[in-house]
């Protein structure tokens, strides 16, 4: 099963292939992707993703995530989550929002089991 590309991103909205939804902020893995809704783990930009925000997707059997901190990347990345994924074995980049969809349509384009969560709007 291969990760689906980011089809369209903009401020405040991207779409994922084979999904007919437009999301705020998503998490995507190899054969899907669902809303990232920050109030299920109280997220907030500041401290910013949580383990709990990318365990879903590690669970998923992802190699690399890609986390997309937003367009002005407000969103943080704390120590915490990165020690989480290498802990897991897990392979992380941490870019700009635009960057980091760029970054994982590359990987998944080469066959990479590869996840993320991104942020498209601050």
């Amino acid at each position: 099963m291969s990760s689906p590309e980011i089809a369209s991103l903009s401020w405040g909205q991207m779409k994922v292939q084979g999904s007919t939804k437009t999301y705020k902020d998503c998490k995507v893995w190899p054969g899907g992707s669902r809303a990232w809704d920050w109030r299920e783990t109280g997220t907030e930009h500041s401290p910013g993703v949580q383990p709990a925000d990318v365990e879903e997707v590690v669970k998923k059997g992802v190699q690399t995530l890609v986390i997309g901190r937003g367009m002005s990347e407000a969103l943080k990345v704390p120590p915490s989550t990165l020690e989480y994924l290498e802990k897991q074995g897990i392979d992380v980049r941490v870019l700009q929002t635009e960057q980091a969809v760029k970054e994982y349509n590359a990987l998944a384009a080469q066959g990479v089991r590869v996840g993320g969560v991104f942020h498209s709007t601050c």
